[in-house]
């Protein structure tokens, strides 16, 4: 259990809000790929996007069987919300971060990281393309 994940993360809405996708690459500290994935989440504001994109990877990183976990995230709101920085306002936020709070004390340790955009695309292109599926499909 003394194995650590990192999960980059990533929300996205098309209209704030409006359709929304999240996406997730979870690697060792290599930066071996041990899981992609993406999902499409619905109407969503991207704050909300980017939240249920963390609830998703820990989930993800628990099933795994890994007891550590970095979250990297290049959004400096959900960021500053989880480290404490910030105030949540947004009731919808505040029960996201709290389950957040919730599955992060599942862990033995943990922290969360604000990185570049551009450290995060491969997460970004996932969320992105969710949404552009969606649109694609019919019923």
């Amino acid at each position: 259990m003394n194995e650590w994940a990192v999960a980059y993360t990533d929300g996205s809405s098309k209209g704030n809000p409006g359709d929304s996708g999240i996406g997730v690459v979870i690697t060792d500290r290599t930066g071996r790929i041990l899981k992609e994935a993406h999902r499409f989440i619905g109407t969503a504001t991207n704050n909300v996007a980017e939240y249920s994109a963390v609830i998703f990877a820990l989930s993800e990183v628990k099933s795994l069987g890994i007891g550590n976990v970095e979250i990297r995230t290049d959004s400096e709101l959900l960021y500053s919300q989880l480290i404490g920085k910030y105030r949540i306002k947004d009731a919808k936020l505040v029960k996201a971060a709290m389950r957040c709070m919730k599955l992060l004390r599942g862990f033995t340790q943990w922290k969360v990281t604000l990185i570049p955009r551009e450290e995060n695309r491969r997460a970004d292109r996932l969320a992105r393309s969710t949404i552009s599926k969606r649109k694609g499909q019919v019923g």
